[in-house]
Parts: C-alpha cells; sequence; structure tokens
C-alpha cells in the first residue's frame, strides 16, 4: 500500500526558510517521481515542484523558481523540500504526490495527507 507522509510545516516569518519532508512506503520509491504541490484557501491546486525517479531531473514552478529546491534521498525513501525566501503567498497546504510517470507538475495517482505551511509576521 502506497503511503506518503508530509512533515515540517509550521509557521515562518516571511524572508524565512522551512524544509519539507515527504517520507513514502509501501512501493519501490526508487522507480517512482514525487512531485510536490500546495492549495491555498480559495486556490486551486498547484504544483510546485517534481524530481524524477532516476536521474534527479527537476522541475519548478515559476513562482517558487530560485527560492525552492527539491531533493530525494533513495536510502531513506524521502523527497524532501527546501523553501528559502518564505513569502505570505507561499501559505498553503502543501502535498506530495507520485507515480510512475516522468517529473512533471500534473496528476499524480498516490498523494500524501498534505502539511500546512503558514508565512506570516
Amino acid at each position: 500500500q502506497v503511503q506518503l507522509v508530509e512533515s515540517g510545516g509550521g509557521l515562518v516569518q516571511p524572508g524565512g526558510s522551512l524544509r519539507l519532508s515527504c517520507a513514502a512506503s509501501g512501493f519501490s520509491f526508487d522507480y517512482y517521481a514525487i512531485g510536490w504541490f500546495r492549495q491555498a484557501p480559495g486556490k486551486e491546486r498547484e504544483g510546485v515542484a517534481c524530481i524524477s525517479s532516476s536521474d534527479g531531473n527537476t522541475a519548478y514552478a515559476d513562482s517558487v523558481k530560485g527560492r525552492f529546491t527539491i531533493s530525494r534521498d533513495n536510502a531513506v525513501n524521502t523527497v524532501y523540500l527546501q523553501m528559502n525566501s518564505l513569502k505570505p503567498e507561499d501559505t498553503a497546504v502543501y502535498y506530495c504526490a507520485t507515480d510512475l510517470r516522468p517529473c512533471g507538475l500534473g496528476e499524480y495517482t498516490h498523494w500524501g495527507q498534505g502539511t500546512q505551511v503558514t508565512v506570516s509576521s
């Protein structure tokens, strides 16, 4: 059974940093791409970043390029999202997702429960 558990969210001041983690289990992690998505109240879900299964290829939404970095550690079945220079508009519930597909910010089959990120002074 595919399971994804996000952690690392919280309250941070504008300009601050957070690192989100997505711990995976129940599938062959090495073969799956992982995506990070977010959804703010009253807004549609937005793709943030993704990382491929094999060659480490990554992609980012324009809104986070240069501020967020996605990485994966296949030894511990975990993907990270390092978020720097956070802005109030980054406030959202952040989800990780996985599928047997190339890195992309489209549809994924399996989703975690999400972790809240709030950027506010």
